[in-house]
């Protein structure tokens, strides 16, 4: 049995046992301040989603939640401090796809990214959208992909760095497509989304609430977005197995997890918390316009996606060759 299915077991075991104990823990549960981590940097989509969720959930539980932001090293630093706290549902964490490609990426960690976390919920996903300049002279993706053909190498694209999700997301392309394109990477969004309005890279991969602002100004053109269906926030903007790269899906996703051993009581109701949060009308009309798409999933689903989202990264990861900066 492979990691991720080892992990999904183990999680499944542990939700099927739920005993009165748990549910008298949940009773008490929270009584103060939950310290929330978030290992990225403050502005990042991961942020943003999250500080609307804190405070929101915070509502919820009648306890605040304490945001704060530990970036760095792919949220590694971060996600190692959660993984170090006390199992009592007062240390949480929000993270994204990059906890999934992390243990494909790096050959020594400081942590398990499956044995020492506790799924709560998939808060969201986050569409990207495959963008250029306004002035680029590629107004589609299959303008983009027959340029790619004919100059191999020669087109480049950027991502927030060697292997973020949106370098996978564009060597997902690249195979699926079969082109072959420069890949550029940065230390972090915003410097690349200047250089692409510039011109300087060609196209990127980007978050659409990262770029929804430029594209709907006139300073960046949305050429497809990486879902299966359109976005909501950018209903003109094909989707790229439209735009003739069948079967392209790839999105980013946030969660809510806390350390290995959390109480079942207390998951389930950080659980039916979030899910009511991510129901909220106030939280969807904040966070809808931006291109989030809202969850507040299951916990089964969240194991579930984790361990997924492991197997198709470590496909990515070995198919491309990636290694880390």
């Amino acid at each position: 049995m492979n990691p991720p299915n080892r992990f999904l077991a183990g999680c499944m075991l542990a939700l099927s046992i739920l005993g009165p104990g748990g549910q008298a823990f949940a009773a008490d549960y929270p009584d103060r301040p939950i310290r929330l981590i978030v290992p990225t940097s403050p502005g990042s989509t991961a942020d943003v989603v999250a500080r609307v969720v804190a405070e929101n959930l915070g509502k919820t539980l009648a306890q605040p939640l304490i945001v704060e932001n530990l970036a760095g090293a792919a949220g590694i630093p971060g996600t190692r401090q959660l993984v170090a706290a006390r199992p009592d549902g007062y240390t949480l964490a929000i993270v994204s796809s990059n906890h999934a490609i992390n243990p494909s990426l790096y050959k020594s960690m400081p942590y398990d990214s499956v044995k020492d976390v506790t799924p709560i919920s998939v808060i969201g996903t986050t569409p990207l959208a495959m963008v250029a300049a306004e002035d680029s002279p590629y107004r589609s993706i299959g303008e983009l992909l027959a340029a790619a053909r004919a100059q191999p190498g020669k087109i480049n694209y950027g991502s927030s760095g060697s292997g973020s999700v949106l370098h996978l997301a564009g060597e997902l392309l690249k195979s699926r497509a079969g082109v072959d394109m420069m890949h550029i990477p940065y230390r972090g969004g915003n410097a690349l989304i200047t250089d692409v309005m510039s011109g300087q890279i060609q196209v990127a991969f980007l978050a659409v609430p990262s770029v929804l602002a430029q594209v709907q100004a006139g300073k960046l053109r949305a050429l497809a977005v990486s879902t299966p269906e359109r976005v909501a926030a950018l209903p003109g903007v094909p989707t790229l197995d439209e735009s003739g790269v069948k079967g392209y899906s790839y999105d980013a996703w946030i969660a809510l997890i806390g350390p290995a051993g959390l109480p079942a009581g207390v998951v389930q109701r950080l659980q039916a918390a979030t899910q009511q949060t991510m129901r909220d009308p106030a939280v969807l009309k904040t966070l809808a316009p931006q291109g989030f798409v809202a969850q507040g999933s299951s916990t089964e689903v969240a194991v579930r996606t984790l361990a997924d989202e492991i197997s198709k990264s470590q496909a990515l990861v070995k198919a491309a060759a990636v290694t880390p900066e």
